[in-house]
């Protein structure tokens, strides 16, 4: 055990660090890779790749996927938003280089090689949007000379137009939701967040008329006759065939014809060979995550912690609901990953940044004392550089 006597920076990190939360994130991670196992094997043996291809790859990027969380926890929030703006910047540059060097994958261009590795930059823009965005508010409310909201509204207007272009309007929406609902924690006039609102709804409708895989996507889910439903019909019959307590590990047939079981229908997966019981606790883990992040960013003093952690949560939340929705066939298919249960590298290491800047603003710090002289907040609400 380490004592509390003990002043290192390991021991002060596990001191503070939120234990419920770091053991939450751990089992969604851990069971990402044994999830992998029942998942990814069909996958593999149609495209004639070894049988648990998937499955090592999901563990080679396990181990980063820690280090990046654990380091992350460990950061303070001044370096937080450093890291946050040069990873931010590096995804920009990356997207812009998606549109004419990425590769092409289901009609949309969202993927560039990177090192050997196939890299998808809007993962990684995500964690780091909300945090400038955060950021970007505080400074606006701490100090009126500072124009964060308009500089708000035109990092969201880049990103929104690189993500489109690709096409992504599943990341474009999410992103959207995200940006509205810290808006809306900011404590913004309900004129705009009406207006905001409004050019939401116009926003849905456009991509309906404008764009042709929105549209055909939403026409599906309207009027299954009027296209192919082939994946969400399956997903829905593993949830069928799995009942209550599932067929057992390994013992999936489903699975086998599910093009896409090892990503965005894992859920399904999840349905059939363990049932709806381990469903349930699955989306027990992600809500526990959500509601504790939001319970801390209630209690929290300062300004910037307060946003980030709760638009963080919120953006680790939304995406597995979104995902989670589709599975059941409650929403058009997104193309969204399952935080840290989906296959994918960059999803992964995403999730773990996501992971790593949640536990590090959730850390207690030492809080103001009404009889102090010196005044000590709880995360200090520095400037970025």
């Amino acid at each position: 055990m380490v004592s509390r006597a003990d002043r290192s920076r390991f021991a002060e990190w596990l001191w503070t660090v939120d234990h419920y939360m770091l053991a939450a994130f751990g089992l969604l991670m851990v069971g990402g890779v044994v999830l992998s196992f029942a998942a990814s094997p069909p996958v593999a043996e149609r495209l004639g790749v070894d049988t648990f291809f998937f499955v090592k790859r999901q563990a080679m990027y396990l181990i980063p996927g820690i280090m990046i969380m654990l380091a992350g926890s460990l950061m303070a929030p001044r370096v937080i938003r450093r890291a946050a703006l040069i990873v931010f910047v590096g995804s920009l540059v990356l997207l812009i280089a998606t549109l004419f060097v990425g590769f092409e994958a289901k009609g949309a261009r969202r993927w560039i090689y990177l090192a050997g590795f196939s890299l998808q930059p809007s993962e990684f823009l995500k964690p780091a949007f909300v945090i400038l965005i955060a950021f970007l508010l505080s400074e606006s409310g701490r100090r009126r000379e500072v124009p964060g909201v308009l500089f708000a509204f035109v990092l969201f207007a880049i990103c929104a137009a690189l993500l489109i272009a690709q096409p992504d309007f599943g990341q474009t929406m999410l992103l959207g939701m995200v940006w509205a609902g810290l808006f809306f924690l900011n404590g913004i006039s309900w004129m705009i967040i009406m207006a905001l609102g409004a050019i939401g709804v116009a926003g849905l409708f456009a991509a309906y008329a404008f764009l042709p895989h929105v549209t055909n996507r939403v026409d599906r889910f309207l009027d299954p006759a009027s296209g192919d439903t082939y994946q969400v019909d399956t997903a829905r019959d593993s949830f069928l065939a799995g009942g209550w307590f599932g067929r057992g590990p390994g013992e999936g047939t489903v699975k086998r014809i599910l093009p896409d079981s090892h990503t965005d229908f894992i859920f399904a997966v999840v349905g059939e060979e363990f049932g709806v019981i381990v469903c349930l606790l699955l989306v027990a883990i992600f809500a526990f995550i959500v509601l504790r992040g939001l319970k801390h960013a209630s209690r929290d003093q300062d300004a910037f912690s307060r946003l980030a952690t709760a638009g963080l949560v919120v953006l680790f939340g939304l995406q597995a609901t979104i995902n989670l929705a589709v599975n059941l066939h409650l929403m058009p298919s997104k193309g969204m990953t399952l935080p840290f249960i989906s296959y994918g590298g960059s999803s992964m290491l995403s999730s773990a940044m996501t992971a790593g800047a949640i536990l590090a603003l959730t850390r207690r710090r030492p809080q103001p004392s009404r009889g102090d002289v010196v005044t000590v907040s709880r995360l200090s609400p520095s400037s970025l550089m």
